[in-house]
């Protein structure tokens, strides 16, 4: 049997390619977890439309603004760190 550096490549790309379509709902699920917690209503009016998070509740920019003690870097700034942090070890691995 022999392998070109083609099937190599091929492989690599393809692990990385579904990876990265799957880094939105990782995105998503980060930017819940740092959501703060009062009555539940800001996690539950968060949705993924496609590759964009909504927070579909009107106090949403007060939050990631940090207004609450909760989550003092608001949620896109943690969210944003975890994608670089993700997209490098992805990219980093075999």
């Amino acid at each position: 049997m022999s392998i070109t550096i083609k099937d190599n490549i091929t492989a690599s790309l393809k692990r990385i390619n579904k990876q990265i379509n799957n880094l939105p709902k990782e995105a998503f699920t980060q930017f819940v977890k740092d959501t703060p917690i009062r009555s539940g209503n800001a996690r539950r009016k968060t949705r993924l439309s496609g590759n964009k998070i909504v927070a579909g509740y009107p106090y949403a920019q007060k939050l990631d603004e940090g207004f609450s003690k909760q989550a003092p870097d608001g949620m896109t700034k943690p969210t944003e760190q975890f994608v670089e942090k993700r997209m490098a070890e992805i990219l980093r691995k075999k």
